[in-house]
């Protein structure tokens, strides 16, 4: 099943002729997130053929231009598509009020579908999002405004049935869903079937973390400890540390020292300042902390696999 991130923007404050503002698409089991919405995102999303209907929750992480400003956009364009279903937006609750004043002054009709809004703290971790197949959690970032990052964490999926196996002990079929959620297996002359004889090993539930815009905090770590994929901002160099401190921002080695500290597989670096007009340092200095990085390019998909558990 799919559990991937997919660039649309990777700039910072100002976009540049090869790169947008700061807009994410994760797709898990084909539930789509879109993860901030820079400026020009749902140019982004017809390029890369990402269908507008297929995106149903929207993810703010803060409330600055170059992460909203192409919200409007693609609401207005929602609207002239005649969509339907309702649109979730998880945001800061300032959001919410300007959508209202959106509305009022750029539309001369009703929309054809339903925002619900859901206001999101950033002083504390909390669960925003859960289906049967996953969940998100909020995590607590430091910017200039209030602003968090987010976690997508796989829920355990049952178990795969051994099909030669079922057959071999003549599991009847009222068995088989006790055996997927792990269940041995007692036949009629009670004879035990240990479950690992039924089934496969175990899938390992997969994990991102979406870490922009903070400065460089370790607070974060508790919550991506181990993640499998984890995206975080560099927006400068580390000789303008400085820089990124006031700002509220980190630099491409504090990004590469969290990804290290927090034991994650694979590092994304990315909202790049405007100032570099190719990644090449930024991803280099990453990776002498990491060496598992990598630069957020527009059109790019990181794809996490299923892994087993190794018997």
């Amino acid at each position: 099943m799919s559990f991937s991130l997919t660039i649309l923007g990777s700039s910072s404050a100002v976009p540049t002729s090869e790169r947008f503002p700061a807009a994410h698409v994760i797709n898990i089991h084909e539930r789509f997130f879109l993860v901030d919405c820079g400026e020009g995102a749902q140019i982004q999303l017809r390029r890369y053929k990402i269908g507008f209907g297929k995106i149903n929750h929207i993810l703010i992480s803060h409330i600055h231009g170059d992460h909203t400003f192409g919200l409007f956009g693609l609401i207005s364009t929602f609207s002239l598509l005649g969509r339907k279903s309702d649109l979730h937006i998880y945001a800061n609750p300032v959001l919410q009020s300007i959508l209202k004043d959106h509305k009022k002054y750029y539309y001369e009709h009703p929309l054809p579908f339903q925002i619900i809004f859901h206001p999101v703290g950033s002083k504390k971790k909390e669960l925003i999002y859960e289906d049967e197949k996953l969940e998100i959690m909020t995590i607590p970032l430091k910017h200039r405004v209030p602003a968090c990052g987010f976690l997508f964490r796989e829920k355990p999926p049952l178990l795969n049935l051994r099909k030669e196996m079922i057959e071999y002990y003549k599991v009847p079929l009222k068995e088989m869903a006790k055996i997927k959620l792990g269940n041995d297996y007692i036949n009629e002359s009670g004879q035990v079937i240990p479950n690992k004889l039924l089934t496969l090993p175990p899938l390992i539930p997969r994990s991102l973390a979406y870490c922009t815009d903070t400065k460089y905090t370790e607070s974060i770590l508790p919550q991506i400890n181990r993640v499998d994929l984890l995206y975080h901002e560099a927006t400068y160099l580390h000789n303008m540390a400085g820089r990124a401190s006031e700002t509220g921002h980190s630099t491409s080695k504090q990004a590469g020292i969290i990804a290290r500290k927090a034991g994650a597989g694979k590092l994304v670096i990315g909202h790049f300042s405007a100032r570099y007009k190719t990644t090449d340092m930024l991803v280099e200095e990453a990776r002498k902390e990491f060496p598992e990085t990598y630069a957020a390019n527009e059109g790019d998909c990181h794809t996490i696999k299923q892994v087993r558990v190794t018997e």
